[in-house]
């Protein structure tokens, strides 16, 4: 650097410079001095400027710098407007004004900023400015500063999409981008594809915008039930394919006069799944998050002993401290338990069909075989189906598929004979099996009607009661020897030019008369709400009527006229009483179970 002071010295008198050979190092400090001294002036020339009018500065402040490509030799880069560009430091990365753009200003900071590094060579500087904006891009790609807002907006459109449909997180970069940059450019032209560029779909950042909108929704819906005056629970401890036990939460709660229903969270219960596990689990969320455990009016679990229990299932162990929880039977598991049973005939069908189909799938030869005679005789299904006891739709599903199968199943066994291949030309065992098909088929229906949003006691009940009055219209029907309400059942004695047998037609009475008692067991008649809600509410209203005392009294007099209430009953006993006081509050409760 001791070229940067040669022109300060032969500045100086020529009586100094004989000095500075006698004594360099003094003299040079002197040098210096002045420099500083001379560099204080012109600050204080500066703060003067900066308080002089405005018009003034405007003149003096006029004159524009440029930057040398020579400056990297003194640490300094530029950034800004090209006509009026800021010298920028390449190792700290400290912008200076404009004016600053001299030489002896950038000197002056990398000697006293970075004096380790004033003998470096300009190659140094320039690995400096390349690491310098790099770290730019870094920071300009993760800030989202060089991000419109349509672009994020795009970005987390499509995160949320690739969530919903449980997508890998690397497809928005490497297959959606992709396909709507080819579509844009065909319908709107390259410069308009060339703009989705812009939206960022990396894995990394679909995995953060999937983080964010999750941990968004899941804090409004605490706040919604934090709100709430009332909110009731359904509980569930399933275990995975994993062997891990999880325990899921939905909630219905009370938001804008209207009742929802969301799910609340799914976690793993590590060791034991008893009762008390559950309830150290659930109520460990509700501490963290600040739920009022006092507003919990519901639950609703299957019959299971470690939701159940008087002492020590997890009912019992919330209603300790919230006292006011009613307890509900789910439905579904209800009406699984009512249509298990089946008289000893039916039932031996159903063990053929699972043997008939075990053989046929559990031995990959098979499944080849069967699935070639499937494809040569046009089929419309190539394979059979595995019946699973503890899915509640697999019964119907397998009786179906393997009634629709039933040609090929036989052709199947002409070059693989199964001890049970005679039972496909037995009439009356296939008046069974097309039976089981029907009835079962409609029972998977009810069982998916109860399922779903929204889902009350009254849908349920109604839909109950309508199934149990169509078992016994059927019983009837088939007592005169007619199938058409049965049309698999119809189809089979068609095709083979048979009538239906007695034996077979006893056995659908007994099942349907079966069928019909159970449900009346697990779903007794008081379960239909409707009536028993519509007497509540004139037994309420009379209760709460004092003649002549209060304005509580004359509208219960003037509701108890009004029949309209009935038609929409979960949305007017909690938007259409907000001036019952304790009538809404009662009956609301109830709403959420």
């Amino acid at each position: 650097m001791s070229h940067l002071h040669r022109p300060l010295v032969w500045r100086c008198a020529p009586t100094m410079a004989l000095n500075i050979l006698k004594n360099p190092i003094k003299q040079t400090q002197m040098i210096m001095n002045g420099v500083k001294r001379r560099e204080q002036r012109n600050l204080t020339d500066v703060f003067v400027k900066r308080n002089r009018p405005a018009c003034q500065r405007e003149k003096m402040s006029s004159k524009k710098r440029k930057y040398s490509d020579s400056y990297i030799a003194f640490g300094f880069t530029w950034i800004g407007d090209a006509e009026s560009p800021d010298p920028q430091c390449v190792v700290c990365g400290e912008v200076l004004a404009n004016s600053s753009l001299k030489p002896s200003y950038m000197v002056r900071h990398l000697q006293t900023r970075h004096s380790q590094l004033q003998d470096m060579p300009a190659s140094f500087f320039q690995g400096k400015l390349a690491e310098l904006q790099k770290k730019k891009k870094i920071i300009h790609s993760h800030s989202g500063l060089g991000t419109s807002k349509n672009a994020q907006k795009a970005s987390y459109l499509a995160s949320y999409h690739i969530a919903k449909k449980g997508m890998h997180h690397t497809i928005g970069e490497n297959l959606c981008l992709p396909v709507a940059k080819d579509m844009v450019n065909c319908m709107l032209g390259e410069k308009a594809a060339k703009t989705l560029d812009k939206i960022p779909l990396s894995d990394n950042t679909v995995s953060r915008r999937i983080d964010s909108i999750s941990t968004d929704i899941f804090n409004q819906l605490i706040s919604r039930i934090k709100n709430s005056k009332f909110f009731s629970l359904q509980i569930d401890e399933s275990t995975d394919v994993a062997n891990l036990a999880n325990l899921l939460v939905y909630v219905r709660y009370l938001f804008e006069n209207t009742v929802h229903e969301d799910f609340l969270f799914c976690r793993p219960l590590v060791t034991h799944s008893t009762g008390e596990d559950i309830f150290n689990l659930m109520d460990s969320f509700f501490r963290v998050h600040e739920v009022d455990w006092a507003r919990c009016v519901g639950i609703c679990t299957d019959g299971a002993k470690a939701m159940t229990g008087r002492h020590k299932g997890a009912v019992a162990l919330i209603r300790k401290i919230a006292p006011a929880v009613s307890w509900v039977h789910c439905s579904i598991h209800r009406e699984a338990l009512a249509t298990k049973n089946m008289p000893g005939e039916l039932l031996t069908v159903l063990h053929d069909v699972v043997k008939i189909v075990n053989f046929i799938k559990a031995r990959p030869l098979n499944s080849r075989i069967f699935r070639t005679i499937c494809n040569e005789m046009g089929s419309e299904h190539e394979t059979l189906l595995l019946h699973t006891e503890v899915r509640w739709l697999s019964r119907g599903k397998v009786l179906a598929r393997i009634f629709e199968l039933r040609c090929e199943v036989e052709e199947f066994f002409v070059h693989n004979p199964f001890h049970l291949s005679s039972c496909l030309q037995d009439d009356i065992w296939l008046q069974r099996l097309a039976y089981l098909a029907d009835i079962f088929s409609t029972l998977n229906e009810l069982n998916l009607s109860l399922q779903g949003l929204s889902t009350t006691v009254f849908n349920t009940q109604d839909k109950v009661e309508a199934l149990i009055k169509k078992l016994v219209f059927w019983a009837n029907w088939i007592n005169t020897n007619s199938t058409e309400c049965f049309p698999l059942l119809s189809e089979i004695l068609q095709s083979r030019e048979s009538v239906l047998s007695d034996c077979v037609k006893g056995l659908i009475i007994e099942h349907l008369n079966q069928l019909s008692q159970n449900l009346r067991t697990y779903l007794p008649p008081w379960t239909n709400l409707r009536h028993g809600f519509g007497i509540l509410l004139m037994l309420l209203l009379q209760s709460h009527i004092s003649p002549f005392k209060s304005k509580k009294s004359y509208w219960s007099y003037h509701l108890m006229g009004d029949t309209t209430c009935f038609l929409k009953i979960s949305h007017w006993w909690i938007s259409g009483l907000q001036q019952w006081w304790s009538i809404q509050d009662c009956q609301s409760k109830h709403l959420k179970c």
